[in-house]
């Protein structure tokens, strides 16, 4: 059993934190529906980010959700602070959790990083969006993390 299921196990326990009694089952299986349900709940991006690390690839989540609060900063300082992370950690040839985004789109922050909009970064969240719902998302409800979530909360 890998360290990330065990962990995965201790949180849904209720008497751990009660992320388990706050959960319904009803919510986590709209999970395996539809996979915005998924990213817009409140425990749904920690779910799915435990299942993408299991597959190496939980930089498309932390991507997409630093995007969401990158489009909610008003002051331009912390936006452009916030930018220049962004490229940094994702979006730069040496990003140590580079994404996958086409030239384009990379090209496109790489000229306007300057002076950033707060839609700076939507092209690149709309195509990890896709890679995601594409790739990972139509293996999560067979994986192990969701599975042992929605039998605990059968149980």
């Amino acid at each position: 059993m890998s360290p990330n299921t065990c962990w995965l196990c201790k949180i849904f326990r209720a008497e751990e934190n009660g992320i388990s009694s706050k959960l319904s089952l009803e919510e986590v299986l709209q999970w395996s529906q539809y996979s915005e349900n998924l990213v817009t709940s409140n425990y749904g991006p920690i779910i799915y980010k435990t299942y993408l690390k299991t597959e190496h690839s939980d930089e498309n989540i932390e991507f997409w959700l630093a995007c969401e609060a990158y489009k909610k900063i008003k002051s331009q300082r912390k936006r452009i602070s916030m930018a220049r992370k962004l490229f940094t950690s994702y979006i730069q040839p040496q990003a140590p959790n580079k994404i996958n985004i086409d030239s384009p789109a990379r090209k496109a922050i790489i000229k306007n990083i300057q002076e950033p909009t707060q839609f700076l970064f939507d092209e690149s969240q709309r195509i990890i969006y896709r890679h995601m719902e594409r790739d990972s998302y139509p293996q999560f409800p067979e994986s192990q993390v969701y599975q042992r979530l929605k039998h605990s909360l059968q149980t």
